[in-house]
């Protein structure tokens, strides 16, 4: 389970990554939820690697429920917010210029759209 999630992370990270980022603030959250879930995934996989989890008392059992649990609710909302901005593909960068540029370009927008899955 905890390397499904680095590797999806690690996925979603660059993914979002490559985009040139139109909407810094929700694009900054999705990174900081897939950058964070990342690294506390190897923290608790280290845990049972090196064998912490039987010098230190502690339910992991209700552990590793909040730590999914945590961390489906903010992929959930990371998803909103990715969902979001790529949703906004087809509006105009600037809505007073007169050139056609988009938000998101062909490329970003697939890039979004895997992103988001």
């Amino acid at each position: 389970v905890f390397l499904s999630l680095q590797l999806f992370g690690t996925i979603v990270w660059i993914l979002v990554a490559s985009t040139q980022v139109p909407l810094p603030l929700l694009q900054g959250w999705v990174m900081f939820v897939a950058v964070t879930a990342w690294f506390l995934s190897i923290v608790f996989l280290s845990v049972f690697l090196f064998d912490y989890a039987n010098r230190i008392s502690v339910n992991w059992n209700q552990a590793d429920f909040i730590f999914h649990g945590a961390t489906f609710v903010f992929y959930f909302g990371a998803f909103l917010l990715q969902a979001a901005t790529t949703s906004l593909h087809h509006f105009p960068r600037k809505f007073n210029s007169t050139t056609q540029e988009r938000i998101l370009s062909g490329r970003e927008y697939n890039i979004s759209i895997a992103a988001s899955v």
